[in-house]
């Protein structure tokens, strides 16, 4: 059939189980806007205030449904607008398809009005990209980008479009999408993986966001069970392992828990699944691998390229962790390892997760997430900004469910939270989705509230506002004498007229009796809510090792 540019876009969207799509519409993208009006009833097609928003939306929506994302915008600023979004997926390993238009291809190179060369400026944030100049070629980039976004390690891929290209004529013909075929797994490496966990009288499993993106998140907890090993989670891997297990340790590295940190210096396995040991984790590589002391490490990983990168293995199995994992759950037998586990049980006692104030009257944000984590029965989906909210999350909402966390974890984005709850939310519409942020991140992207009011979107806006840039200010007290320089917000703004004025409830927690029912009427009410919650300015996270330090020497007091 003859079908044109944007036709054969749409259809390819729906030959790869599309159904919902993020952006804003401009000059060289509207002719598939144009085409997107009769596919209406086919594809739903979400407008946020701008594209950055978008493309968190869809990054949000790709996490927590295990889809990709699919995000559209104009050429020029509509495409640079991208670019965050892009590099945040890209680090996070996020399949995510970006659609954007461009200038025709007789004006490409001549600097005309609303050009750039969009695919020049993301080459290195994406794992493939595009600008088809012919459109006989067009579906095969498109089914490309679909299959490369989820193959192996997944990422974003970004197809560029001149605008005489979305209109031109061809003939179409539909395919089924491209399965994808995983390599076979090494035996060898299995084999010797087998043998030093069966060996293994202290096995600790660390798990990171591979888990997550594999679906491997059964398989783990069966290994758990199998070897009898406590688990700890990067930020990445938070609900990738129910947070409510005795198994459970708590997150490692610069924020991570005593009793983890304490787990990887006695063990004598590491066993590392689906994680990059970033520097938030190791704190630094030398000092890592001294806490680890004899402990050998088996990292599973389907990156080779991630292997032996950042930390030496002793082990490894490049490989899915899915199969991998079942293949590992087959092969080794059940065994106990009581005394290990209950050195485990006797360090999460000793050393628990707790806050404190100087004012006992003062709102802590443990008692408000452990409220919401409560209410919830750790079944919402928390999607968060970047700072100490952002930790505050992963430390006090014990998650339960599988894809029910979104967080920017590698480029650690301010203002990725709220656009990613609306595609957490358009995803899983059953489930409850809550935006924990922190005052400075609110307000670099406060604009999307706005869709959330046109789409009555029921997403809670949870604010912690201490009128401080409080992650920033934590090191400025640490590390910089109490030079507080521009962490000081103490913006005049009316969250109850805000929220009034954009189309949506707002709330107030100011006291401690507030918690409960501020959160019951928010949650019940099924509507969007902005909820400002005033905390102190000097409520840390806690415990935090300073870079460099020894992953083994957490601080866990500031005075």
């Amino acid at each position: 059939m003859i079908l044109n540019g944007s036709q054969i876009i749409l259809e390819c969207l729906l030959e790869q189980g599309v159904d919902t799509v993020f952006g804003y519409p401009g000059g060289a993208v509207l002719n598939i806007y144009d085409a997107l009006y009769d596919y209406s009833d086919r594809i739903r097609h979400i407008l946020t205030s701008h594209e950055q928003g978008a493309s968190h939306a869809a990054d949000g929506y790709s996490r927590t449904t295990g889809k990709t994302g699919v995000v559209i915008a104009t050429s020029g600023p509509g495409a640079t607008n991208l670019v965050t979004g892009l590099a945040t997926a890209y680090m996070d390993s996020i399949p995510m398809v970006a659609i954007t238009g461009n200038v025709t291809t007789s004006l490409l190179g001549l600097d005309s009005f609303q050009e750039v060369d969009i695919t020049g400026i993301t080459m290195p944030i994406t794992k493939h990209n595009y600008i088809v100049k012919d459109v006989t070629k067009l579906a095969n980039a498109i089914r490309e980008a679909f299959f490369i976004a989820n193959d192996g390690r997944k990422g974003p891929v970004l197809i560029d479009i001149p605008k005489d290209i979305t209109a031109a004529e061809c003939e179409f013909e539909p395919q089924q999408p491209k399965a994808h075929v995983y390599d076979e797994i090494d035996e060898e490496e299995i084999n010797e993986a087998v043998k030093a966990i069966a060996e293994s009288q202290r096995p600790f499993i660390y798990a990171g966001g591979g888990v997550v993106s594999c679906d491997a998140a059964d398989e783990l907890s069966d290994l758990a069970d199998r070897i009898d090993s406590p688990v700890s989670l990067s930020l990445m891997g938070q609900c990738a392992f129910d947070n409510t297990s005795p198994r459970y340790t708590g997150m490692m590295g610069m924020h991570g828990t005593k009793a983890s940190s304490l787990a990887l210096t006695e063990c004598d396995l590491l066993i590392v699944l689906g994680s990059r040991f970033s520097d938030r984790v190791t704190c630094s590589t030398d000092s890592f691998r001294s806490a680890a002391g004899k402990a050998r490490i088996l990292h599973i990983d389907i990156d080779p390229a991630e292997v032996n990168k950042n930390i030496r293995a002793d082990l490894k199995v490049c490989g899915n962790l899915k199969p991998v994992l079942e293949r590992l759950n087959k092969t080794l037998s059940p065994v106990k390892h009581t005394e290990w586990m209950d050195k485990i049980h006797s360090w999460k006692k000793e050393y628990p997760l707790f806050q404190v104030s100087e004012n006992s009257g003062d709102v802590l944000p443990q008692e408000v997430l452990e409220t919401l984590d409560e209410i919830t029965g750790g079944n919402a989906i928390i999607s968060t900004e970047v700072g100490q909210h952002q930790m505050w999350a992963a430390e006090f909402y014990n998650f339960r469910s599988k894809r029910s966390f979104a967080s920017s974890g590698g480029l650690g984005t301010m203002g990725y939270g709220l656009g990613a709850a609306i595609g957490c939310k358009v995803g899983n519409p059953d489930r409850v989705v809550v935006n924990c942020a922190g005052d400075g991140s609110f307000y670099m992207n406060m604009n999307e509230l706005t869709t959330l009011a046109k789409y009555q979107l029921p997403v809670i806006e949870l604010v912690f506002n201490n009128s401080v840039l409080g992650m920033v200010r934590q090191w400025q007290k640490l590390f910089y004498n109490n030079h507080f320089s521009q962490t000081t917000l103490e913006k005049p703004t009316d969250f109850e007229l805000l929220g009034k004025a954009l189309g949506i409830e707002a709330m107030t927690i100011k006291t401690k009796g507030d918690i409960r029912p501020v959160l019951e009427k928010a949650i019940a009410l099924n509507k969007p809510v902005l909820i400002n919650c005033i905390i102190d300015k000097d409520i840390n996270v806690l415990p935090m090792v300073p870079a460099g330090a020894s992953i083994a020497e957490p601080i866990l007091e500031i005075k």
